[in-house]
């Protein structure tokens, strides 16, 4: 069995374990970690957690984040003179690209039942536009069901990094990785 596979396995014994209703938000969140080098091996195979969602009697609705900052940064009208002098645009990648991508991601939340997967990939395209950490810190309550998030990177303990270049950040969400148990969720 390849690793892939070996994960969506992981993730279906997770997912099948009954689900607690009464958790916050934050302990609604998946990560599946993953090396960096299997993302375009994950992409392809991505039906199998679909498939394992669904014979957990779930329902599942993917979410390709990969565009977002390509689609915000065509839609506004300073874009070139940002591709001129990027130094302008830390600042409104704060004020005006984490808010604009958390609420995207929560209006989706908002169509997503107690008993849907909501599964997030491309966040390696957030990478250093947005922290994962602030997008997940910031759509957290609008979670009824599970956030799944596809994440290329590593996992010790609670400490998440992000295609291994980043430093970590802890979070308490529910962590499957090759080596994964089942818990609770």
């Amino acid at each position: 069995m390849g690793k892939i596979e070996t994960l969506a396995s992981a993730y279906e014994q997770q997912i099948g374990v009954s689900w607690q209703r009464t958790i916050s938000g934050a302990q609604r969140v998946i990560m599946l970690v993953y090396e960096k080098e299997l993302e375009r091996t994950l992409r392809s195979r991505i039906e199998l957690f679909k498939q394992a969602t669904l014979r957990q009697h779930h329902e599942w609705e993917l979410i390709d984040c990969t565009a977002w900052f390509a689609e915000w940064m065509r839609s506004d009208e300073y874009a070139e003179a940002y591709f001129a002098d990027p130094s302008l645009l830390p600042m409104k990648l704060h004020g005006e690209f984490k808010p604009h991508v958390a609420q995207r991601l929560r209006d989706r939340l908002k169509h997503a039942d107690e008993n849907t997967v909501l599964a997030l990939q491309g966040v390696a395209s957030l990478y250093g536009f947005l922290r994962v950490s602030e997008l997940i810190h910031e759509v957290e309550q609008a979670i009824l069901g599970r956030l799944l998030v596809f994440f290329p990177g590593t996992k010790d303990g609670n400490n998440y990094r992000l295609l291994d270049a980043r430093d970590g950040w802890n979070y308490l969400a529910n962590g499957i990785t090759l080596h994964s148990r089942s818990t609770a969720l």
